[in-house]
């Protein structure tokens, strides 16, 4: 029995991401679409955290490092006239690569709070470095007045910008789904679960998860790339644990080890925060339990529950099966 909840929940949560800037452009609510765009590129951003964490079993509290490099890489090259895309991407996808690389080859030497520990200092030394840069801005960070030009298009336009980072949520969907079947996800998984054994059996399984914990810096560059343009700003603010934080978060309520769960917690969570604000300046007080009871009754998230009933309904037309 095919899967059919969770099979119908991204194929109308894409299809309605689709058609938004439609449905903004209508109802004329210009707020809408950039919300919208913020949402998708933090969803980009939790997807690649997702890489590490959910299916690697690495808890990374420094990942807002990689977001924030990538919008450093616009931010100081415009500020010297270059609004070349193609090169801005360029130089954040090396610069994420090597600084991952270099800080992965050591972190993941380690485990546990070790691990996590050791990617919040790195994190955290990259802020300081970026606010002690007073000729980009320092702690007020850098405002970003020429935007993107790749490839033909304006990243200052906000529908060039939204479906361009739609593009990208959509491509790293459909990559996530092809890894966790693929030869490389099925033995960084077996690490998360027993990496000792897998050690034993030849694996060299510090290579995959230092191949995974760099592709995902490089995805969360490509996030910070999109948000430097959406926002039209970079700042230290982005290297933040507080913005680490909000990403695992994201991760977690949507569904950690699942292939949507990143994108569908993205949308709840920023989706609850907006509504929220609108009823009362104490959000947070309510925001907070929420996720509790969601992290509490819903162990694999929110996209989980749609995972599990479809196993519960694969399970009973199995079991009528066999009695029959």
């Amino acid at each position: 029995m095919k899967p059919r909840l969770s099979l119908s929940i991204t194929v109308l949560l894409l299809l309605a991401l689709a058609v938004l800037p439609l449905y903004a452009r209508w109802v004329q609510e210009p707020f809408l679409l950039t919300f919208s765009t913020r949402a998708l590129v933090l969803a980009l951003a939790a997807l690649s955290l997702n890489i590490v964490l959910g299916f690697g079993g690495l808890v990374s509290f420094g990942h807002a490092l990689y977001l924030g490099l990538g919008a450093y890489s616009v931010g100081i090259l415009a500020s010297h006239g270059i609004d070349n895309g193609a090169l801005q991407l360029l130089a954040t996808v090396v610069l994420c690569a090597l600084v991952g690389l270099a800080t992965g080859w050591v972190s993941l030497r380690t485990s546990g709070i070790g691990f996590i520990m050791i990617t919040l200092a790195f994190a955290q030394m990259f802020y300081y470095l970026f606010v002690s840069l007073k000729q980009y801005g320092g702690d007020d960070g850098l405002s970003i007045s020429l935007r993107s030009q790749l490839l033909g298009l304006d990243m200052g336009a906000p529908l060039t910008l939204y479906y361009t980072a739609f593009a990208c949520v959509l491509a790293v969907v459909v990559w996530t789904q092809h890894m966790v079947h693929a030869p490389f996800g099925m033995v960084l998984q077996a690490c998360r679960m027993n990496e000792r054994r897998m050690n034993a059996l030849g694996f060299h399984t510090l290579r995959y998860k230092l191949s995974a914990y760099v592709l995902s810096c490089v995805l969360a560059g490509v996030a910070g790339f999109l948000y430097a343009n959406l926002t039209g700003y970079a700042s230290p603010a982005y290297l933040a644990w507080t913005v680490s934080g909000e990403l695992i978060v994201m991760v977690v309520l949507g569904g950690m080890g699942t292939v949507l769960g990143p994108l569908v917690g993205a949308l709840a969570l920023l989706g609850c925060e907006e509504w929220l604000k609108g009823l009362t300046e104490h959000w947070p007080i309510i925001l907070g339990p929420f996720i509790v009871l969601v992290v509490l009754l819903a162990r694999r998230g929110l996209y989980g529950l749609a995972l599990d009933w479809d196993a519960r309904q694969a399970s009973r037309h199995a079991s009528r099966g066999a009695s029959a």
